[in-house]
């Protein structure tokens, strides 16, 4: 399974999408362009010391992404893509998953691009608000979908007996730029 941000525009949701890489061990691809320098310290400071362990992919555009994440699967990339849209689509409760699917989600103003979404309606997956919520925050929205995907796929996630043993590469300043293997067009 891998986690895509699609023109993120706060850091602060982007480093928290990061801590969640980090924790259960996706990749996390951004796709350009982005709100932020990958040099922000809200960015940083959102991934906390966590950055060692986040496998950082970024993209200059939609079409480069999607040639990176076609590699490796015996699925078809559009088969496996899940377009995460306040409105419309499949509720994510209701959503079938597999281990080599790719979550997708859309900026914070704009949500995905309709080029993105044009063609893949089917694709399209919502989180459960009401009417007059327009949408909830996307570091949530990241997180509950990956959870929830990650179960329904019947993936194993992590072993947490509460314990807290941290790397050695966790105690150095690492920044994101410098986790970031770039993707070129």
């Amino acid at each position: 399974m891998e986690l895509v941000l699609v023109h993120p525009e706060i850091p602060h949701n982007t480093g928290c999408a990061a801590r969640l890489s980090a924790a259960l061990g996706l990749p996390l691809h951004l796709v350009e362009p982005l709100g932020f320098s990958l040099e922000d310290k809200y960015l940083k400071r959102a991934g906390l010391d966590y950055w060692p362990l986040v496998e950082l992919v970024v993209h200059p555009n939609w079409e480069a992404a999607l040639a990176t994440l076609a590699r490796g699967s015996r699925r078809p990339i559009e088969e496996r893509l899940k377009l995460f849209s306040a409105r419309g689509g499949s509720s994510l409760f209701a959503t079938e998953f597999l281990p080599d699917d790719v979550l997708v989600f859309g900026c914070e103003s704009q949500g995905l691009p309709p080029a993105i979404v044009k063609g893949r309606e089917a694709r399209r997956v919502y989180v459960p608000i009401r009417p007059a919520i327009r949408s909830l925050n996307l570091a949530n929205v990241v997180c509950l979908a990956t959870y929830t995907a990650m179960v329904r796929a019947g993936m194993e996630l992590p072993e947490n007996d509460g314990a807290h043993a941290p790397l050695p590469a966790m105690k150095d300043d690492v920044r994101p730029s410098s986790r970031t293997r770039r993707v070129d067009a």
